[in-house]
C-alpha cells in the first residue's frame, strides 16, 4: 500500500501493483507489439516493394509503423481507457497521476517514450533495475512522467462497488423532486471517484472525504440531501400515527 494525496489534500490508501503482475502485463503488451511489428512491418514492405518505391521510402515507412506500434500503442491504449494497455487490463492494473488522479495525454506519451530506452534498448534491464530500487515499483517513465500503477482487482474484492452505483431507497424519493442543476461537474465528477473507489479508501479516510463532497454538494445545491430524507421522513411518520390509531 501506498499514501497518496489527493488534489483535496486528502490522504489515501491505494494497492500498488506487485512485481510480478507488472512484469507479466508488460509481457503481453510486448507480445502483443511483436505481433503488430511483424505483421503490419510486413504488409508496409510488402507493399514498398510492389509499389516501386526506394530503399529510403521503404526504411522510412518501416520506421513509421514501428514508432507508431512502440510509442502509439501504449499511449493510445492509456490515455483512452484512463491507464490500462491490454496488458494492465488483463491482471487488472492501472497507470495514475502521483496524486491519484487518471492518467493523462502527456504521462502515457512519457511513459512511452521512456519505454523505447528502458525496455526495447535494454532489453527490460532499465526497467527491471530501476523499478526494483524504487520504493514505489516505479521505472524511469513513472518517475519522468509522475506516475504509478496500482492494482484494481484484489483478491476478495469482487462485486463489493457494485451496490454503492446503486441508489439508497431512503433516497429514492428525494432523488426523484431534487433539483440538481446547481452541482458542479467537478463536484460530480469528485463523488464519482469516490463511490468507485470507496473500498479502497480506509474508514478514516472515507469519513472525512464523505464529509468533504457533502459539503461541496450542500454549497452546489443548497440541501443535504440525507438530512432534507430524513426530515421528510419524520413529517411523514406524524401524519400517519394519527390515522393509525383512529
Amino acid at each position: 500500500m501506498a499514501e497518496v494525496i489527493t488534489g483535496e489534500a486528502v490522504v489515501i490508501d491505494v494497492p500498488l501493483a506487485r512485481f510480478p503482475s507488472r512484469t507479466l502485463a508488460l509481457l503481453i503488451d510486448i507480445a502483443i507489439q511483436l505481433v503488430l511489428l511483424f505483421g503490419l512491418g510486413g504488409v508496409a514492405l510488402a507493399v514498398g516493394a510492389g509499389g516501386g518505391l526506394d530503399a529510403a521510402a521503404v526504411a522510412a515507412i518501416s520506421l513509421t509503423v514501428s514508432v507508431a506500434i512502440i510509442v502509439g500503442y501504449p499511449t493510445l491504449f492509456e490515455t483512452l481507457s484512463r491507464g490500462r494497455s491490454l496488458g494492465k487490463l488483463a491482471l487488472g492494473l492501472r497507470v495514475v497521476s502521483d496524486d491519484g488522479g487518471p492518467e493523462r495525454f502527456r504521462q502515457a506519451l512519457m511513459r512511452a517514450l521512456a519505454g523505447v530506452l528502458e525496455i526495447w534498448l535494454t532489453v527490460g534491464f532499465l526497467a527491471l533495475l530501476t523499478s526494483l530500487l524504487s520504493s514505489g515499483g516505479k521505472r524511469l517513465g513513472d518517475i519522468f512522467a509522475g506516475t504509478f500503477v496500482i492494482t484494481e482487482r484484489l483478491p476478495g474484492r469482487r462485486g463489493t462497488t457494485a451496490p454503492m452505483s446503486a441508489l439508497p431507497p431512503a433516497l429514492a424519493a428525494w432523488a426523484a423532486t431534487a433539483e440538481l442543476s446547481g452541482l458542479t461537474d467537478a463536484t460530480a465528477d469528485t463523488a464519482r471517484q469516490y463511490l468507485s473507489r470507496y473500498f479502497d479508501f480506509t474508514p478514516a479516510t472515507r469519513e472525512e472525504f464523505g464529509r468533504r463532497i457533502a459539503a461541496a454538494v450542500r454549497r452546489d445545491v443548497g440541501v443535504d440531501p440525507v438530512l432534507d430524507q430524513l426530515r421528510i421522513g419524520h413529517a411523514q411518520k406524524l401524519q400517519v400515527r394519527p390515522a393509525a390509531r383512529g
